[in-house]
């Protein structure tokens, strides 16, 4: 396992401390699985973009009707 200093805003790191106090978990833990979703968002993303670039539509048009097509509700955003 790797070691990595991080550097963060006081004002996010707040935020996140609440966040993981919440959800119960350590903020090791907090960060770590808030990395682990953003390398599956991109990595998806990318895999969807190479399939759209091949013309396999299908896929990314599933991938798309699973999606919600909602406006945004109270709280979404982090600065709030």
């Amino acid at each position: 396992m790797a070691n990595y200093a991080l550097r963060v805003p006081e004002s996010l790191f707040a935020y996140a401390r609440q966040v993981a106090e919440e959800e119960q978990v350590s903020m090791n833990q907090f960060f770590v699985t808030a990395i682990a979703e953003k390398v599956s968002a991109l990595k998806t993303e990318a895999y969807f973009r190479e399939r759209q670039a091949r013309g396999d539509l299908a896929a990314f048009d599933a991938w798309l009707a699973g999606s919600p097509d909602a406006p945004a509700a109270a709280g979404d955003a982090l600065d709030d």
